[in-house]
């Protein structure tokens, strides 16, 4: 049984679904104590427990404490079932957090699977579903992944209401690690203003805002009317393609932070991407931790990533890896710019 005290390093949530995670993958049970300890309403809340659950039905896991509000939990996973999974946070909660949670296993399972996810989809605590499809998918398909993804309804904070589905294809082979020292050429850039049941010229504000600073063309600013939300909503972002890697940046409108405002936090993250020349950015970093880790340990396949200097959710990350898996993760820092090495 691992001990995991969930009061260490960042001391929320990213403990919690990093150490159910590790627990599918490698079939040790998981004991945590002190949970989110670090936030204001300590403790389990909606969308984690949907996390718990959805885990221990991927895992056929026995569970102990899984309840809201709950500080500790027991979790003792059997085997890894693909299949047709469908988890609901039941509030604006994000669901890219609970595929967080079990994406990894499944994709290290023995056959195909399905998960279609409700809740929130752009909340402001959470990745996003673009950036997922259009950053952090591409190079999970590098990997060897068959990954197929489709949002079908926009969520965002407070109403929730989202829905999105992943189709997932473990590799024949194994994974593959993926080498990411170099970005290459900007192919495509893009800055797109989402409103949700607002008004269009918040959208409008935001993009000429944006274009103030980044100086592009005009046919790279959009704006997205998602009239498909249940509820009121806002964000900005940029879209970055480049040779051999692709990021994406946002800032989420809400009340008290004008649209001018809003338009420049994700500016500011993009222009600190290109300045570094790096490929991977840091919210990137933190969700290729996992998978290239299992990569790692599962099948000897080495990686090695450039990106600005890691966040607490990145450090917290690769210390909770390295409690489950013999595996080396290498972090080495020059002016801001980290190489992680793993395996």
């Amino acid at each position: 049984m691992i001990e995991i005290d969930g009061s260490q390093g960042e001391g929320g949530g990213q403990i919690l679904r990093s150490s159910l995670t590790l627990s599918l993958v490698t079939g040790k049970p998981v004991r945590l104590t002190n949970i989110r300890a670090g936030r204001d309403k300590p403790g389990l809340m909606r969308q984690h427990l949907t996390a718990v659950r959805a885990a221990a039905e991927v895992g056929r896991a026995e569970l102990q404490g899984d309840e809201v509000g709950s500080q500790g939990l027991t979790f003792v996973p059997k085997q890894v079932e693909p299949g047709r999974y469908a988890f609901a946070v039941g509030t604006a909660g994000s669901g890219t957090l609970v595929l967080q949670t079990v994406l990894p296993a499944l994709i290290d399972a023995a056959g195909p699977s399905e998960i279609t996810l409700e809740g929130g989809t752009h909340n402001p605590w959470a990745p996003p579903y673009d950036f997922l499809a259009q950053a952090y998918f591409p190079l999970v398909r590098q990997m060897g992944v068959g990954l197929t993804a489709a949002l079908e309804r926009h969520g965002f904070y407070p109403a929730g209401g989202g829905r999105f589905s992943v189709g997932v294809v473990p590799p024949v082979g194994g994974l593959k690690g993926l080498t990411l020292t170099t970005r290459g050429e900007v192919l495509h850039r893009s800055f797109t203003a989402v409103v949700a049941n607002l008004a269009r010229d918040i959208a409008q504000r935001e993009l000429d805002a944006a274009a103030q600073r980044l100086n592009w063309p005009d046919d790279c600013f959009h704006v997205y009317e998602a009239n498909d939300s249940l509820g009121p909503g806002n964000i900005v972002m940029i879209e970055l393609h480049c040779e051999h890697a692709r990021e994406l940046f946002t800032g989420f409108g809400r009340q008290g932070a004008r649209a001018e405002r809003v338009a420049s936090e994700a500016v500011d993250q993009a222009h600190a991407y290109l300045a570094a020349d790096v490929p991977v950015g840091p919210y990137l970093a933190d969700q290729l931790i996992l998978p290239l880790s299992i990569a790692a340990w599962r099948h000897g396949a080495a990686s090695r990533f450039r990106t600005l200097r890691l966040t607490r959710h990145s450090t917290t990350h690769i210390e909770i890896v390295q409690r489950f898996l013999d595996v080396a993760v290498r972090v080495e820092e020059e002016g801001g710019v980290v190489e992680v090495a793993i395996g």
